[in-house]
């Protein structure tokens, strides 16, 4: 089964870029919820407390559901979180927040080149950015006999769970993520290729896991 839900940031991601002097730093990372948001722009006013300007932009949520946000900072109105902003809108993703960080070079870009500086920024580290998606997974624990290990591996793999852990010992016990849409269809592979002696039991259940794509 197809997984279709939202692209969001896989990890924090920062690229630099210098107009005319002025050093852009643009920093993206996921947020799921306003107070992710604002806390992450916080942290980076934190981290660089010297900076001229941090303009920023969210949006939380996908499709008709999206709280969107941005804030000049200072820049002249539009010229700096609209662009940004506008660049996220665009860009696929939900659930996501970017801060630019500007450090005044001496040289003024003018409201035409501020618009083209900070949306170049936020696309430049959005090209850079991993995707991944937000989904309910279960984390589950498949016991088996060191003659059947490869082929539980090739069988995780097919159905797209992620192998955290293998403990060797007189059996191979191992600990795999799967999104929740495709742990039925494993059950099944494990069951058709011990004769149904294998199982997955599941360990846990989170309902918001990022899953690299």
């Amino acid at each position: 089964m197809p997984i279709t839900d939202a692209l969001v940031p896989a990890r924090q991601t920062c690229v630099e870029t210098l107009v005319l002097n002025s050093r852009f730093i643009a920093t993206v990372a996921p947020a799921f919820d306003v107070e992710q948001a604002r806390a992450f722009i916080a942290g980076i006013r934190h981290e660089l407390p010297d900076a001229t300007h941090h303009v920023s932009a969210y949006l939380i949520g996908h499709g008709v559901s999206v709280i969107a946000h941005c804030h000049d900072d200072g820049e002249p109105a539009g010229t700096a979180g609209r662009p940004a902003l506008a660049v996220l809108q665009g860009s696929g993703l939900g659930d996501v927040v970017v801060v630019v960080t500007r450090y005044f070079g001496g040289t003024k870009l003018g409201t035409g080149g501020l618009v083209r500086a900070y949306g170049d920024a936020v696309r430049q580290v959005l090209a850079a950015v991993p995707r991944a998606i937000k989904i309910p997974t279960h984390t589950a624990r498949v016991v088996a006999p060191y003659a059947l290990l490869e082929p539980v591996r090739q069988a995780a793999a097919a159905h797209g769970g992620v192998v955290l852990d293998e403990a060797f010992a007189g059996e191979v016990a191992l600990t795999v993520r799967f999104a929740v849409v495709r742990f039925a269809a494993f059950q099944e592979a494990l069951r058709e290729l011990s004769r149904g002696a294998l199982h997955a039991e599941v360990l846990a259940t989170d309902e918001a896991t990022i899953m690299p794509v």
